[in-house]
């Protein structure tokens, strides 16, 4: 009997490589434990302020009063908007003119992102590789166009941004319509430096581009590394920048409140400002009880904002080092990216696997079929394999086969282990493939 078929967007689809893994593991019935260092979910409690307000929802003076949950605006609730321009201000940044449509998480900010930025089958947009895979994801989906200016990892570990000539070659051959950066780097915890987001608006204004900035773990910087933001690259300093920034900021990593999937579009453009809302009218609105939940940062002093910063980075900061430490003591001429700032780091096994290894089948091997016996424990491990960050063109050898990514969200404890577990079942898979 004939029945209907699927789209060939569909029938073509596959999971995405950061939830495979633990897609797969969920099948298993022996009995594993697994550390999931896959996905960035992070495992801390929500700031103290949103829980405070979380307990006391249904106040008399709340929205929700009554346990009423109606939509919001599309746009907002005012004052969720207010919580995300105070904390861009507690960064030193000057917030006159900036105007927030709230999203339903990330996904939906970019997708919305690459419906502004260009039209299908014109102008594309410019990613610098490795990339977020989000970002190729939903360009698939909407038909938008994208190009990909490549970084390498070299062997000390150190993602580094092309110079500017060859950023602006690429730009010159390629006319994209608008650039994505990533300035706390997912996936690659590349910290950039606050000139090379001048030389990036330089090249937006000289050619007629806009700047995306992805925001999501400012303030998660270690080291001696300053802050870096959009919002610090100012029109007297790059004369012709306005209205061409746009940043997107999260609830989910600084504030630990992933699954609230409240996040925000930020501009200086009120045409573009407008047309978002327009477009999103037909979501309705975002998460009204997440709003409500955020909006309590609007009311934590400075003080106490940069307080929380310095925790995050110190409890971060010492496990990115632990891991790389960790890695390079049990597999001699392992490549472990530097952790400057996010909460990622990059393993690259191009220089001690054998030369079939793909870290693809790697992670489904461990999700699957393997553990090993940590301290009568038997466990498994969940790491991203690095092949969907990356748009190899035809003919180009993929560079993420022989790299997988760890996010720093298990507990502190759970941290320690991943280095002597990816090494026992690295060298298992080794023997046995």
């Amino acid at each position: 009997m004939n029945t209907p078929q699927l789209s060939k967007y569909f029938a073509s689809k596959q999971p995405s490589s950061l939830r495979r893994a633990q897609m797969e593991f969920a099948k298993r019935t022996d009995g594993v434990k697994a550390i999931n260092v896959s996905i960035g979910n992070v495992s801390l409690p929500m700031h103290p302020a949103m829980q405070e307000r979380m307990f006391h929802i249904a106040n008399s003076d709340s929205p929700l009063a009554q346990w009423i949950v109606q939509y919001s605006q599309t746009v907002w609730l005012p004052e969720t908007q207010e919580a995300f321009l105070h904390i861009i201000a507690s960064s030193g940044c000057d917030t006159t003119w900036l105007l927030a449509q709230i999203t339903d998480g990330g996904s939906q900010a970019m997708e919305l992102l690459l419906l502004w930025v260009s039209d299908a089958n014109d102008r594309p947009i410019m990613l610098i590789d490795p990339a977020y895979s989000n970002y190729l994801s939903f360009a698939a989906r909407t038909s938008r166009n994208v190009v990909t200016l490549a970084r390498t990892l070299d062997d000390e570990g150190r993602f580094l941004l092309p110079n500017k000539e060859t950023i602006e070659a690429f730009i010159q051959e390629h006319k994209p319509s608008s650039i994505v950066v990533i300035p706390y780097d997912n996936p690659t915890g590349q910290l950039y430096v606050q000139d090379d987001m001048k030389m990036i608006a330089e090249l937006c204004v000289k050619y007629n581009m806009r700047m995306i900035s992805d925001e999501a773990y400012r303030e998660l910087h270690y080291g001696d590394g300053k802050l870096v933001s959009i919002r610090k690259v100012t029109d007297a300093e790059v004369p012709g920048i306005q209205w061409r920034r746009i940043s997107i900021e999260t609830a989910s990593k600084v504030w630990n409140a992933c699954g609230l999937r409240i996040w925000a579009m930020i501009t200086d453009s009120a045409e573009f400002h407008q047309q978002c809302v327009a477009e999103n009218t037909t979501g309705l609105c975002s998460n009204v009880i997440g709003q409500y939940i955020f909006w309590a940062l609007a009311h934590e002093s400075f003080e106490a904002l940069h307080k929380r910063y310095d925790q995050q980075r110190t409890y971060y900061g010492n496990m990115l080092q632990d891991l790389s430490d960790g890695l390079k003591s049990l597999l001699p001429g392992i490549i472990v990216s530097r952790p400057d700032a996010a909460l990622y780091s990059i393993m690259d096994v191009r220089n001690i696997a054998k030369p079939w290894f793909d870290a693809k089948a790697f992670s489904l091997f461990c999700a699957e079929e393997w553990a090993v016996d940590l301290d009568g424990e038997i466990y498994t491990l969940l790491v991203s394999p690095m092949d969907g960050f990356y748009r190899a063109g035809e003919g180009q050898t993929n560079p993420g086969l022989t790299q997988m990514r760890v996010s720093f969200v298990a507990t502190p404890d759970k941290m320690k282990m991943v280095p002597k577990l990816f090494a026992a079942l690295f060298y298992v898979y080794e023997q046995n493939r």
